[in-house]
């Protein structure tokens, strides 16, 4: 039987190099590649440093840059995303100071969390497993 990972998820968003930099202050990740989609469009991908093995390609064109508030419901297509992080605090300060909301802050066990959804509707769980301090 194989085994495997993710390698990346490909987003669609209005704006990649704003979402690029939320994942660059959120994560430490950096731009790995840049350029024209096969499908039209441009596309940038960010994912963690060095070999980029995991990592996100953020997608648009024209058809949704034209379209600022495209918003989806919760679950279609996509639940959410989740993300690992070493600081939940940190963490939230930078989704703040990126003008987001976060919400449903949570802590279970074995780790702590909290929610927020992007300027396209997407929504991210932010979980730690640091054992910080509430």
């Amino acid at each position: 039987m194989p085994t495997g990972t993710i390698e990346h998820a490909n987003l669609t968003v209005t704006n990649p190099e704003r979402s690029a930099e939320l994942f660059k202050q959120l994560l430490g990740w950096e731009e790995r590649w840049r350029g024209q989609s096969a499908l039209g469009g441009d596309t940038v991908h960010i994912g963690e440093p060095g070999n980029g093995a995991h990592y996100v390609a953020l997608y648009t064109n024209a058809d949704v840059r034209a379209d600022k508030d495209r918003r989806y419901a919760k679950g279609q297509p996509l639940n959410h995303i989740g993300l690992l992080v070493d600081d939940l605090t940190a963490a939230e300060r930078v989704v703040a100071a990126a003008g987001l909301t976060p919400f449903g802050h949570d802590d279970y066990d074995p780790g702590r969390r909290f929610y927020f959804f992007d300027w396209d509707g997407i929504e991210f769980e932010i979980v730690s497993y640091a054992g910080e301090a509430s």
